[in-house]
């Protein structure tokens, strides 16, 4: 346990929730640190810190790929960082070099749904700028769901469970795998 009274590991391991708009990374990343007391952190609230700007409002005046460039920066700064729980925007997997980094830094947790589990879930679609009109959300689903396979070291369903059984399954199978 470090000075904080979060527990801390030997080594740059951290735990990373990908997966799709909606899927619950922020809320499970933020409950398991509680739960487990690790420090847990959000690549769009990082971003936007760097930024200066929120993520809409990136996407809107800088176009996606200035919001890559940030997010690409924010996972180079958590190298210096140990044991983080750490939620990551939906589109982090876009980049290579993203799930390099990831890699190179801890594990990937893929919380796998469906495009309606997202849309279920959504409630200010306004916010989220690479949501779009259902035919574009449907086509950038398909594209990132492979990504997000790929890049994953563990899957964890989350269709047709509730936010409790999401976080007792995700819960277990880091604490099984030494990463808790």
């Amino acid at each position: 346990m470090n000075n904080n009274g979060y527990v801390t590991h030997e080594g740059c391991d951290h735990v990373f929730f990908v997966g799709f708009l909606g899927a619950g990374k922020s809320t499970l990343a933020r409950n398991l640190g509680r739960l487990y007391r690790r420090r847990y952190v959000d690549t769009d609230r990082l971003a936007e810190r760097l930024l200066r700007k929120t993520v809409s409002e990136c996407f809107h005046q800088d176009g996606e790929g200035r919001f890559r460039d940030a997010e690409t920066e924010v996972l180079r700064r958590l190298r210096d960082e140990r044991s983080l729980l750490v939620s990551c925007g939906g589109g982090i997997v876009e980049r290579e070099e993203n799930c390099h980094l990831m890699h190179e830094m801890g594990a990937v947790v893929f919380l796998r749904g469906s495009l309606q589990d997202s849309a279920r879930q959504i409630q200010h679609p306004e916010k989220r700028p690479d949501w779009g009109s259902s035919g574009e959300t449907r086509a950038l689903f398909e594209h990132r769901m492979p990504l997000y396979e790929r890049t994953a070291d563990y899957i964890v369903e989350i269709t047709g469970k509730s936010f409790e059984q999401v976080a007792q399954e995700a819960g277990a199978l880091l604490w099984e795998e030494g990463l808790l």
